[in-house]
């Protein structure tokens, strides 16, 4: 089975779900986290990206969530981004959920997104709640508001996912005819149960095979934007 057999589904599928992982935006030049060569290889997370780390290493975690943002300024979604947005916009797919936090997928065009680990281009103050501009954070600045502590509004490891998007990613996903999962390595709980919520048909694209791909009813390894690409030749 092959690309051709992916674009079938599609246009057979009443409802098409994509999960997207890391790996739709290393592409974009952006670095992953988990494989071989990924920044948790180099960083241990919860020193960095944690709420410990937010609460009592405050200037480690801002210089760590700064230098991600900066290198966010020269990367850009690329084709495989442009052609799920253009899928969308077909009527090809009913929900983007992400574990991505550069909005890349809302950048290339997508509307119908759910971020399950939020982003790192809005920020928040975290002991008032407000949100401020990003420019603020970048400045070292504190909370206009209440002089607290500011952040990006991503999923720090010992947070909850946002309720509204994972709400929304399980219920399409479990009434989805087709759920394309894309360029994660389905290590992350709780992201990596979804795919086994739905009871249609199971699609895996990576570059890399993870080895709990098994249950998946079709397998295509490559780079997220090669794949995608071959696919809509099909479309």
């Amino acid at each position: 089975m092959t690309a051709s057999t992916l674009a079938q589904w599609m246009l057979q599928s009443n409802s098409t779900v994509i999960l997207t992982g890391a790996g739709m935006s290393t592409e974009s030049g952006i670095p992953d986290f988990r494989s071989r060569t990924g920044w948790w290889k180099n960083i241990d997370p919860r020193t960095v990206a944690s709420v410990e780390s937010l609460q009592q290493n405050y200037e480690l975690f801002r210089e760590f969530y700064q230098m991600r943002i900066k290198s966010l300024a020269d990367c850009t979604p690329h084709r495989g981004h442009e052609i799920l947005a253009d899928w969308e916009t077909r009527g090809l797919l009913k929900l983007v959920a992400t574990q991505n936090v550069d909005r890349f997928h809302q950048q290339a065009g997508n509307k119908a997104v759910a971020e399950l680990h939020g982003n790192i281009v809005t920020i928040r103050c975290q002991a008032c709640g407000k949100p401020l501009p990003l420019g603020h954070f970048m400045d070292n600045a504190v909370c206009t508001y209440c002089k607290g502590k500011l952040r990006p509004n991503v999923v720090l490891f010992g947070e909850t996912l946002p309720q509204e998007a994972w709400n929304r990613s399980l219920k399409e996903i479990q009434s989805a005819d087709l759920v394309i999962v894309i360029g994660t390595s389905l290590e992350v709980y709780p992201v990596n149960q979804l795919p086994a919520m739905s009871k249609g048909k199971l699609v895996y694209i990576n570059l890399d095979v993870a080895g709990n791909s098994q249950n998946f009813d079709l397998i295509l390894q490559g780079t997220a934007g090669e794949v995608l690409a071959e696919v809509d030749k099909y479309l």
